[in-house]
C-alpha cells in the first residue's frame, strides 16, 4: 500500500519538524511543508497532496482559512487543521470551511494519528462518493482519462456489469 502523502502547512519550523517526525513514525510520506499561504497554494498544485495539515495562524494572521478555501475550490483533498486555537469565534469560522478535522495544539502522534485515520475514512466514505467528477480525478493523476476511460470509471463506481459497460 502507497504511504499518505501528506503537507504540512505551519508557520513554526520547530512544530513542522515534530509533526513531520509524527507522521514518518506511522508510515505516513510528509511531500512538502509550507509555512505561509503562497507556498501552500504552490505545493497543493504541484505536489498534489492527499492530506494537508492546516495551521489556521500563519504569519499572524488567519490566513490557514484562505488555503481551506483554495482546496475546496481547486482540489477536492482531505484537510485539517492543527491549531492553537479553540475559541467558539474561530471554530464557527473553521466549521464553515469543511474540515475533516480540528486538533488543538499540543497534541501528541497518538491523536494527529487517530485524527488523521478518522479524517480519511470519512473523506473515503461520505465526500468522494460525491464527488466523482472527471477534472477532479485528472488534477489527482498523470495521465488524464479520455472521456471514454471516465465513462467506464463511472459505470463501474455505479456497480454496473462488464456487460453493461460494453
Amino acid at each position: 500500500m502507497l504511504a499518505i502523502r501528506v503537507l504540512i502547512v505551519e508557520d513554526d519550523p520547530i512544530i513542522t519538524e515534530d509533526i513531520k517526525d509524527m507522521l514518518t513514525s506511522v508510515n505516513y510520506q510528509v511531500v512538502a511543508t509550507a509555512y505561509d499561504k503562497e507556498e501552500a497554494f504552490e505545493a497543493i498544485d504541484q505536489i498534489k497532496p492527499d492530506l494537508v495539515l492546516l495551521d489556521i495562524n500563519l504569519d499572524g494572521n488567519y490566513e490557514g482559512f484562505e488555503v481551506a478555501e483554495y482546496i475546496n475550490k481547486t482540489r477536492k483533498i482531505p484537510f485539517l487543521y492543527l491549531t492553537s486555537y479553540s475559541g467558539k469565534e474561530v471554530i464557527d469560522k473553521a466549521k464553515q470551511t469543511l474540515p475533516m478535522g480540528y486538533i488543538v495544539k499540543p497534541f501528541n502522534e497518538r491523536e494527529l494519528f487517530s485524527s488523521i485515520e478518522i479524517a480519511l475514512h470519512n473523506f473515503s466514505k461520505f465526500i468522494l462518493p460525491l464527488e466523482l467528477n472527471r477534472d477532479i480525478i485528472n488534477n489527482l493523476i498523470v495521465n488524464p482519462l479520455t472521456q471514454k476511460e471516465f465513462d467506464v470509471l463511472k459505470g463501474l463506481y455505479e456497480g454496473k456489469t462488464n456487460q453493461q459497460l460494453a
